[in-house]
């Protein structure tokens, strides 16, 4: 069956989602959660929507999550471009090399929005995000996010929204360095393609079929995201816009002209 959704109003969100989704009247909606199942609790997939900038942020990776006291579950994210507005980019990663005190100051003074590289973005472009990636969404912005499911985000700048900064425990975790492009992609039209081969998930984009290098990389329970057409599991129709939680690759049927990502957390010795 489908998992259970989480509708989030934010003051960045928009007021008129893209198709499938309708946000309720008078609601500024950013964020579309479904919910972990408890017998898969380590991903967290999430439709985000923008009309503004998000907050110049990072993550801690686990080892650095579990010295702050907040438990070993650091934050690695990807985001799959679904819709973006004219204008519409992605902060990933800085220009130029920044050391710590650098980064400082420029998150006080505002300009390390300017100093992040700003990308360009179309529906199908992809980027994994490392925990210590500094990044920002920008306005127009529609992307699904896989993720570890943690909720550690230290803010650098929030162009002046009257929010927490999180400065110093930012900046012990941030890489102040560009973003390896062989990070981010181009998704294409047709076809099957791996995008994220750990080293905390595994993630595949599947178009018609599941051709068996796919079976070779998910061997255990996990969820299935369909962005076109329908697919089944254990019998049940998941659409999209809806997640669904499998137990294993074999309960998974993908309609003819159905395209889905599949996502399954890669576990210590996978």
């Amino acid at each position: 069956m489908p998992l259970p959704t989480i509708t989030v109003e934010k003051p960045w969100g928009r007021d008129i989602l893209p198709a499938p989704f309708q946000g309720p009247p008078g609601q500024r909606i950013g964020e579309i959660w479904f919910e972990p199942p408890p017998e898969l609790p380590e991903l967290l997939v999430k439709y985000i929507f923008t009309s503004e900038k998000l907050s110049v942020q990072v993550h801690p990776d686990d080892d650095q999550a579990e010295a702050a006291g907040l438990g070993r579950q650091g934050k690695e994210e990807c985001w799959l471009v679904i819709d973006a507005q004219p204008g519409a980019q992605l902060g990933v990663g800085f220009d130029v090399p920044l050391d710590a005190e650098a980064m400082r100051a420029a998150a006080l003074d505002g300009s390390i929005e300017h100093l992040l590289t700003w990308h360009d973005i179309a529906p199908g472009d992809f980027f994994y995000i490392p925990a210590g990636t500094v990044h920002a969404i920008g306005a127009g912005v529609g992307i699904i996010e896989i993720q570890q499911n943690s909720a550690i985000t230290y803010r650098l700048f929030d162009y002046g929204r009257p929010r927490e900064l999180h400065l110093d425990a930012a900046i012990a975790v941030a890489r102040g360095m560009p973003h390896d492009p062989a990070l981010r992609r181009r998704v294409p039209c047709n076809g099957t393609a791996a995008l994220v081969d750990g080293p905390h998930f595994r993630l595949d984009l599947v178009d018609g079929q599941l051709p068996a290098n796919v079976r070779g990389r998910h061997d255990g329970k996990l969820l299935v995201i369909p962005l076109a057409g329908l697919a089944g599991v254990a019998g049940a129709s998941v659409q999209p816009g809806q997640c669904a939680l499998a137990d294993r690759l074999d309960d998974v049927d993908v309609c003819d002209g159905a395209r889905l990502l599949i996502a399954s957390p890669v576990h210590s010795g996978a």
